[in-house]
């Protein structure tokens, strides 16, 4: 296992709005689509757990760039937990968590955690090619982005439909 990218925003929602928000895998691409593409829902129910959708990484040097995530755990109003696989075949593992906190002045301070488990020597060469940071800038844009949508409306790209539908 390849150690945890971690990462935190205040956003100035309460607590189970923001979890309501989030708890609704079709609304990821909204915040996400600037390094995860095409989305595309696994199920009709986009909301809880078991939802889950299939996504291409516009990574740089990435030749097998499908992955996908299922929601594993969805504790209202605090925790989601998704888990999913990606690379060549499918053979690296992915977690990512999501941990909702109260905030000052009615706001929710959101943790973000993404770990992958590389199979092969030649896919932790890759994480380890500039991968991880690409990951850590990308995923920092994505929480600035779910804040802004959240506490103005804005910047909001395209919800995952079932293919494209």
């Amino acid at each position: 296992m390849v150690d945890p990218i971690e990462l935190s925003i205040t956003i100035d929602r309460p607590r189970e709005e923001v979890f309501e928000y989030l708890a609704d895998i079709a609304n990821h691409p909204e915040f996400t689509d600037h390094y995860l593409k095409e989305w595309r829902l696994t199920r009709e129910d986009s909301y809880g757990r078991g939802a889950g959708a299939r996504f291409r990484t516009d990574a740089p040097l990435r030749r097998f760039s499908w992955g996908d995530m299922s929601f594993s755990e969805v504790e209202r109003p605090r925790r989601i937990v998704g888990v999913g696989r990606g690379g060549k075949f499918n053979r690296i593992k992915t977690f990512a968590e999501w941990t909702l906190e109260p905030a000052s002045g009615g706001g929710t301070r959101v943790e973000f955690v993404f770990e992958t488990e590389p199979a092969l020597p030649t896919d932790r060469l890759m994480e380890a090619f500039g991968y991880r940071g690409w990951v850590r800038r990308k995923a920092r844009k994505a929480l600035q982005r779910l804040r802004g949508i959240l506490e103005d409306n804005e910047g909001r790209g395209t919800r995952a439909t079932v293919a494209g539908i």
